[in-house]
């Protein structure tokens, strides 16, 4: 079964990335061996594409918390911690519930 974005076959979950964020995922996390220069001008591209869409981050995270939901809702299978009863107690005394 083939996997289309658009008109973009997806090969690789790597691909899906790529597609859903409009930029090679090798721009935010780097490459092995890269220069001090090949850094300093990934990140100068990193920063102007984060000025031109500042809510890429807010997208991210939103894909992520999507293919988690979709591949592994496990993890979102969490137990609240309790708070220390003190810090409880204390939060009321200044009229403010916990």
């Amino acid at each position: 079964m083939r996997a289309f974005i658009g008109s973009h076959q997806v090969v690789s979950s790597t691909d899906f990335v790529e597609l859903a964020l409009g930029t090679p995922v090798e721009l935010w996390l780097g490459v092995e061996g890269e220069s001090e220069m090949e850094r300093a001008a990934r990140l100068d591209a990193a920063r102007d594409i984060l000025a031109d869409n500042p809510s890429l981050p807010d997208d991210v995270s939103r894909v992520a918390a999507e293919a988690i939901q979709a591949f592994a809702p496990e993890l979102f299978n969490v137990i609240p911690l309790s708070r220390p009863a003190g810090r409880r107690q204390q939060s009321r005394r200044n009229g403010v519930a916990a």
